[in-house]
Order: C-alpha cells, then structure tokens, then sequence
C-alpha cells in the first residue's frame, strides 16, 4: 500500500479505514483487484474488465456480482447474474466482492419534484401534443397514434442501434447473444 487515494466502486462490506490492494500478487481479499487468473473458482467478482488495461465493464451496477467458474488456456470462464456464461481473458482484472448499495432499487422517489432533483426531467407524451409539435400529434379527441412509436423528429423509438461486434460476442458461452436468443 502506497497511500495513493483513488475513487472505486464500493465492495459490499468494505468499511471506512479498510486498505485495498490492485495488481498481480494482491491477497484475495475483499475490494482487492487481480488478474482474474489468480481469483479461485467461485469467487464473485464485480468490476471485471473486458480488455486488459481498459478499465472494468461489466458488473458494476448496484448489488451486481459474477461468478468465476472455470479456467481454460487463456480464458476465464464467469457467470453473470443475468445467467449469461462468458469468457474473458485471463490477464484481466476483476474486484473480489459484490457490489455495495444493494438495496438501492427499493427507494421510492415518492414525488415528481424529488426526480427534478435527481436531475430527470418530465416527459410530455407524443399523442398528448400538437400535430405541428410531434408525428403522433393532434386528433380529435383522445387518439392513440395511428402508428408505431417515433421520436419528435420520425426517428422509431425502440428500434435496437447497436451495431453487432464479432468480438464481443463471440466469447459469450450461454446467454444472451446481442439480437438474438441462445439456447
């Protein structure tokens, strides 16, 4: 430990005073980051990273955690918790732990001022506007559109825009493979 301070995503359990430790070599200790080569299977892991160097990329929402379940050549195999099975290299980092603030979907915003504060703001609907304001626009009455969902300018809403990358799907062992279902 050098005593450098940094910011990092909180390990459930982790306490105010706690050192961690990053790098080749660190205990397998809660909030310590690692090669994933070095983690023991079974361990949760969050914070994992997709590309050496790059940062971690998966699992780091709140109470998010993955499993690591397997060890093959150069790849570690790791289950999410969407039950998604894939392989990541394993000169990776991952966090040891889960990540804190589990509970962080039970809180009720209770008002609409409390999300202003959050910074969301309100959302008029299409059908509920001028026709010179949005496509599903005017009507007399209560009409619900006469079309499928669009943005203010025409644009579809709900229309998949990621493009399919051969190499971040191609290592997904079970689960979701962007666009379509496996398994």
């Amino acid at each position: 430990m050098d005593g450098e301070k940094r910011y990092i995503i909180h390990p459930r359990g982790l306490q105010v005073g706690d050192g961690v430790m990053s790098g080749p070599g660190s205990d397998i200790r809660l909030g310590n980051a690692v090669p994933l080569v070095e983690i023991p299977l079974g361990t949760s892991v969050h914070n994992v990273e997709l590309k050496r160097g790059r940062g971690g990329q998966m699992v780091r929402s709140a109470g998010g955690e993955a499993q690591v379940v397997a060890k093959e050549g150069d790849h570690v195999t790791i289950k999410l918790m969407s039950g998604e099975v894939r392989m990541v290299r394993k000169e990776c980092f991952a966090t040891i732990g889960t990540v804190g603030n589990a509970e962080h979907e039970l809180l009720s915003i209770g008002k609409a001022g409390k999300s202003r504060w959050l910074g969301k703001r309100s959302k008029v609907r299409g059908v509920a506007k001028n026709p010179v304001d949005h496509p599903l626009g005017g009507g007399e009455g209560k009409s619900s559109g006469g079309r499928p969902p669009v943005s203010p300018w025409g644009k579809p809403e709900g229309v998949k825009t990621r493009h399919k990358k051969k190499a971040s799907t191609k290592l997904i062992i079970r689960g979701h493979k962007r666009g379509r279902a496996t398994q």
